[in-house]
């Protein structure tokens, strides 16, 4: 059974992983419009990576006695000034989900509700990987600089970008 304090956090969570995929969306909606048609097709695919980790919050707070709650989403920012600004943005906002989730993790052990806490490490290490995976992509920006044959490759390749985190990269 979740505590109400527990399930208030996990509700805010829930929002913040929404606002999340918009953000995601609303990033794939200026590339695709741009060309980029990568980039369009990352985002697109991680705004619905962020909606599963939204439902996956939902299930875990029904499944333990709470009522997870959909709330209003703020609006995401739909303009750019270039897509390095965009990347930039993207990766202050995983910084900020990451700070979301350990305050979350410290909840759970002020609770002391352990299965929350054991729920919550897979966020943790997702979390790992969302920034490393922004900071590789910045950069990989930062090695472009103004070069737009550079932006064509990056844009082509972004598609197929693998990150291998320490967290994700456990020996066998």
């Amino acid at each position: 059974m979740l505590s109400k304090t527990i399930e208030k956090a996990l509700n805010n969570q829930i929002r913040i992983e929404a606002e999340s995929s918009q953000i995601y969306l609303a990033m794939a909606c200026w590339a695709e419009v741009k060309g980029l048609e990568g980039v369009s097709n990352f985002m697109y695919a991680q705004s619905d990576e962020e909606r599963e980790h939204m439902l996956k919050l939902i299930k875990f707070v029904n499944e333990r006695g709470g009522h997870a709650k959909i709330s209003q989403l703020k609006e995401p920012n739909v303009i750019f000034k270039s897509f390095k600004e965009m990347f930039e943005k993207l990766f202050d906002h995983e910084v900020y989900v990451s700070q979301s989730i350990n305050e979350l993790v410290h909840i759970s052990l002020q609770e002391k509700d352990y299965a929350t806490h054991n729920f919550l490490q897979w966020y943790v290490a997702e979390q790992i990987e969302e920034e490393a995976v922004a900071r590789t992509i910045l950069d990989k920006i930062n090695l472009i600089g103004d070069d737009k044959g550079g932006l064509y490759l990056f844009d082509r390749d972004i598609e197929n970008l693998t990150v291998t985190t320490a967290a994700t990269n456990t020996p066998q």
